[in-house]
């Protein structure tokens, strides 16, 4: 379990650069300010991502979350507040999980083909305690330029249910194409005729 020690931020009081604004609310929560350590921030993050569950306590009260958003400085992408989702208990949360993509197709390793990712992230729905931090794809299956991974071909851990529709292409190869260089036609000599009929015929006309 991911977990992150808070405190209360309130109005006109600042902490530190080891602290964190970041604020936690959702359909059952109130709305409430809170500061949150940076280097545990970061850690947490980097495991979590915004599909595995994070529980915030404040002041002996644990809030099972997601991290809904961060916003980062546009320069150095200094962390300056994030956003916490909390989790209604007993209700299924529907979010969009992350892929990776794993495995050899045989359609780029042996046919020289460019493996397309149609698509990066898929919508799934689960209890909080089931939600995966990704889902994996395995690209084996891309055998030939024909080959075809949908939504549907994927399978989900336990307790974990697709909303993407089954349909949706996930992934493909297409067939590398090279560029076409035209060759410059070399110059034939012997096809070219030189002749030196309308000087002669000058010749003639002057003599006349």
């Amino acid at each position: 379990m991911l977990k992150l020690i808070t405190e209360k931020r309130e109005g006109g009081k600042t902490v530190g650069d080891a602290k964190i604004p970041a604020v936690f609310y959702g359909p059952k929560a109130e709305s409430t300010p809170i500061w949150v350590n940076e280097i545990e921030l970061l850690k947490v993050w980097k495991e979590a991502g915004e599909s595995t569950v994070v529980t915030l306590s404040l002041d002996g009260v644990d809030h099972d979350t997601l991290i809904h958003d961060i916003d980062r400085e546009p320069v150095k992408g200094k962390i300056r507040h994030v956003d916490f989702y909390v989790l209604e208990k007993g209700k299924k949360v529907e979010i969009a999980i992350p892929l990776e993509f794993v495995g050899v197709s045989e359609a780029v390793k042996t046919l020289g083909g460019s493996l397309v990712k149609v698509l990066h992230e898929i919508e799934i729905e689960a209890m909080p305690k089931d939600l995966p931090h990704n889902i994996e794809v395995d690209i084996s299956s891309l055998v030939d330029f024909e080959s075809k991974i949908h939504a549907g071909d994927i399978k989900l851990p336990s307790g974990v249910v697709l909303k993407t529709d089954a349909e949706e292409v996930i992934a493909l190869v297409t067939e590398a194409k090279e560029e076409e260089v035209e060759a410059s036609a070399e110059l034939d000599m012997s096809a070219i005729e030189v002749t030196d009929q309308k000087g002669k015929k000058e010749d003639d006309e002057s003599a006349e």
